[in-house]
């Protein structure tokens, strides 16, 4: 039985693994989307959005955290021109979404295996579901705190009375 094992091994060791997700990972971060299968994408999923959100953080002018967790990503991705475009471009794209950052489009079967194929992509560089919708106002989980100004009073106009000369 299988209870409260959450990783996919999809069927390799764990060294074999941990080095193919961070290949996949990095062509994302390079290419913004890729095709693999779906087994491999959902894997994938859970690999690189941890990793973006700690490339949010360096956002938040905290110098020592983000050396930190450069370093934590490069433990993970091992490859120094995927974390300065993850750490670059990918965080300023990504820096006003909560989570959620790629998304999973499955695509069929694959002709030869008939494997069911997925293609990955981060959410934020696809210009064909971003162009029709106007940018996002940031949303607060608080309530309204600040009271809305009272209207501007209507000024009035004097009357002039020209008859009585």
């Amino acid at each position: 039985m299988r209870h409260g094992k959450k990783v996919n091994h999809l069927g390799r060791k764990a060294a074999h693994r941990k080095a193919m997700l961070a290949n996949m990972a990095c062509s994302l971060i390079e290419h913004k989307r890729i095709n693999t299968t779906v087994a491999k994408a959902k894997a994938l999923k859970q690999f690189v959005e941890p990793l973006i959100t700690k490339s949010k953080a360096e956002n938040n002018k905290t110098v020592h955290k983000g050396t930190h967790n450069r370093r934590i990503v490069f433990k993970n991705l091992r490859d120094k021109f995927a974390v300065t475009t993850l750490f670059s471009e990918v965080a300023e794209k990504v820096a006003d979404r909560p989570g959620g950052y790629t998304r999973i489009i499955k695509l069929g079967n694959r002709l030869g295996d008939n494997a069911d194929m997925a293609m990955i992509e981060l959410v934020d560089f696809n210009e064909l579901y971003n162009a029709g919708k106007p940018a996002k106002k940031k949303s607060t989980r608080r309530g309204r705190t600040k009271k809305e100004d009272t209207p501007p009073v209507a000024v009035a106009e004097t009357k002039t009375d020209d008859s009585e000369e």
